[in-house]
């Protein structure tokens, strides 16, 4: 997006907001016009999906909400009818229409009346994951809940990335059960290695020089890294769109309004005795909350308790009470004021799972209003495949140059897509905030396995410590992989000379 493009953009969402009928108005007078959502979300630019929020209480904003309104008041035109009417009901808003218009009660806002969703004769493979799926969209086989799609690496130029709330028809994946390719796969001297030996070579074989430069140069490395994973993508990515007040900083040195439920809590009391604490390391922990939901469109307000899965952004909502900070922590961190507060994707859907019948720990938040957009999980999956691969390798290998390298990459990317002088490429104070609260959301599952299992949770703080007594080995896998973990410290509790809060220890992943 151009700096003229990002200019429109926030003065498109300063002007006047449209008015707009009531939600059961807006879908009467597609049907009576005989349109399906697909045919408005393909002249607007919007998913079908979208549509259907719009017609059951959701309401665009911006541009969207113009071309939105505009759209409907020339509907009404066009089904008012043909006998002359007294000039002041002939230019009546579209809201004027209420008790004329008779519309069928609006739906649920999933798959009701989707016109590209169909059901198969019988399971065909998912284009994401390659598992049996008994839908298409557009045309591709694939699941409709992403819980139930089981994809990991998306092939090659497989895209489900959405821009504006348009979701990318996908094309056929690798066969299941076949991981995807990376550049790293198919040419041993990717980006990443040879970065690593032009430096090595530039210092004259220095370790500590070469990496010095190469965590010097980590940014731009990255985004370059980040363009060329995304090569095939049928949507280039946003890189500046208008954002909400909430996700700007309140002043030069302070933060936005946005709440990352960032864990830092220690057990209050164990049983009497002495107990020996194991510090578990996970790593890399940023680099696997590259993988979740974000927003590909400008953010859309909303408001209303709804939360629709197939988008993601920030939310306003009333946290639940928590009942069991005697032996796991707050899913939203240590927040003392009461009250609403605006929090991320990972964080509601976190609580979400938490309040469902699986786990009955605590009630459904309330949702008052929110910021969304049509959302992908796999945007930034490529990217992630490679880094995680080249981290995998540099172990393997003892490559410590590398290793570094690759950390730098990932937790600077994350770090830096904010309101930052070092990265000016990308600009989604967003996507940094769901990115962080997913690594939290991630420590804090770990935290409810750890108890699940047996094991007593003593600490759990920021992305990467939990803190636990008992077997864990039983429970989590050792090493340096990111789907394992490594021990950080050992230490004792229950006796007068040690104290647990003085125990941790803390480093970035």
């Amino acid at each position: 997006m151009s700096d003229f493009d990002a200019i429109d953009s926030l003065l498109a969402s300063l002007t006047p907001q449209s008015a707009l009928p009531e939600a059961r108005v807006r879908r009467g007078l597609r049907e009576r016009a005989g349109l399906s959502k697909a045919q408005l979300a393909r002249t607007l630019g919007v998913s079908p999906s979208t549509v259907t929020g719009w017609e059951t209480g959701r309401d665009p904003s911006g541009e969207l909400r113009t071309k939105y309104a505009y759209l409907l008041e020339g509907l009404a035109a066009k089904l008012a009818p043909s006998a002359p009417q007294p000039a002041d009901e002939a230019t009546a808003p579209p809201s004027a229409l209420d008790e004329n218009t008779t519309s069928p009660a609006p739906g649920p806002a999933a798959d009701d009346d989707m016109d590209d969703v169909e059901a198969l004769a019988a399971p065909e493979p998912c284009v994401l994951c390659g598992q049996p799926a008994r839908h298409q969209v557009a045309g591709f086989p694939q699941h409709l809940d992403p819980a139930q799609c089981a994809t990991t690496a998306p092939a090659p130029d497989t895209s489900t990335q959405q821009m504006g709330g348009r979701t990318a028809k996908p094309v056929k994946a690798a066969p299941a059960g076949r991981r995807a390719t990376t550049a790293s796969d198919a040419d041993p001297s990717g980006p990443i290695a040879v970065a690593v030996a032009e430096a090595l070579q530039a210092h004259e074989g220095d370790v500590e020089a070469a990496t010095a430069s190469l965590v010097k140069r980590a940014i731009p490395d990255a985004m370059a890294l980040l363009d060329d994973c995304r090569r095939g993508g049928r949507y280039a990515i946003v890189a500046h769109p208008w954002i909400p007040d909430i996700l700007r900083k309140q002043s030069a040195r302070g933060a936005d309004q946005v709440w990352e439920a960032r864990p830092k809590w220690t057990r209050p009391g164990l049983p009497a005795g002495r107990h020996e604490v194991t510090a578990l390391d996970i790593n890399g922990a940023y680099l696997s909350a590259l993988k979740t939901h974000l927003p590909l469109g400008q953010l859309e307000h909303s408001t209303g308790n709804v939360h629709d899965r197939r988008r993601a952004g920030v939310y306003l909502i009333t946290p639940p009470a928590w009942e069991h900070g005697a032996y796991l922590p707050n899913p939203i961190g240590n927040r003392d004021e009461p009250g609403p507060l605006w929090v991320t994707e990972p964080t509601l859907r976190l609580l979400l799972r938490l309040s469902g019948p699986k786990y009955g720990l605590c009630e459904p938040p309330e949702i008052h209003e929110s910021f969304t957009s049509g959302a992908t999980e796999s945007l930034l999956e490529k990217f992630r495949i490679e880094l995680k691969d080249a981290r995998d390798t540099a172990i393997a290998g003892g490559d410590e140059v590398t290793l570094e390298y690759v950390k730098a990459m990932y937790s600077k990317f994350v770090s830096t897509m904010g309101e930052s002088n070092y990265n000016r490429e990308l600009y989604r104070p967003d996507w940094m905030h769901l990115i962080r609260s997913q690594a939290f959301a991630n420590l804090w599952t770990k935290a409810l396995k750890a108890h699940d299992a047996g094991l007593a949770v003593v600490r759990v703080m920021g992305t990467d410590e939990l803190h636990v007594v008992g077997d864990w080995r039983r429970v989590f896998p050792e090493g340096r992989g990111v789907s394992e973990v490594k021990v950080k410290d050992v230490y004792s509790v229950g006796t007068a000379s040690t104290d647990p809060a003085a125990a941790g220890h803390t480093d970035e992943n």
